[in-house]
């Protein structure tokens, strides 16, 4: 299997793996066919490990020379000890656990460093779908109906760093993108209204 590239990589985890320091530690969590954990593994030295329940990515995880284990991310990262990990990375994920909240909390137990994305809620789309047609929005970024969506916890970016602040954690990074996971000028300028991907890089480190 030919090498990762940066040029391969998913926009979005370009990003990521910029905010990720060479010679780490990384623990991701639904880390899918392990194409991050990969990456950062060839072009920085990275030691990665990825936790994941679906079978058959867990299946390319090891296709793709990744270290994975099948977990289910709502039995919390117990099986971690405190700061044993430099960053802990999870993708578009943590509005699809049972308490996001105390996610969060684990990831920067485990973690100096925690790096999250998740669906835009506040996008204007979604916004406008609800108030002219008074039904959940389906997109690229929300593709499932409302009775089968695994997202069971979506929210704006507001409400996440609102919970952030409650928590006392620092926001180091933010940027927002949209659909494809790219960035544009526009989105800078407004980006509660216009990303529909936010991404953040997070610490509780002084």
């Amino acid at each position: 299997m030919s090498p990762a590239t940066l040029q391969s990589l998913r926009p979005d985890l370009a990003i990521i793996q910029d905010w990720i320091q060479p010679d780490s530690q990384v623990l991701d969590l639904g880390c899918g066919e392990g194409v991050l954990l990969r990456y950062l593994s060839e072009h920085k030295n990275v030691r990665g490990y990825g936790l994941e329940i679906n079978p058959d990515k867990i299946t390319a995880c090891i296709a793709n020379g990744v270290n994975v284990i099948e977990q289910d991310l709502n039995d919390g990262l117990v099986n971690y000890k405190d700061s044993s990990i430099d960053t802990v990375v999870m993708t578009q994920a943590i509005q699809a656990v049972q308490r996001p909240d105390q996610l969060l909390e684990e990831m920067l137990r485990v973690g100096d460093e925690a790096i999250v994305t998740f669906p835009n809620f506040g996008f204007w789309r979604t916004r406008l779908y609800l108030a002219l047609k008074g039904r959940m929005p389906m997109s690229e970024t929300l593709p499932h109906a409302w009775y089968d969506t695994p997202n069971i916890h979506l929210c704006t970016m507001t409400d996440f760093e609102e919970l952030c602040a409650s928590k006392n954690i620092r926001i180091l990074n933010k940027t927002v993108v949209d659909d494809n996971h790219q960035e544009h000028w526009a989105i800078r300028l407004w980006p509660a209204l216009l990303g529909e991907v936010a991404i953040y890089h997070l610490t509780r480190r002084a």
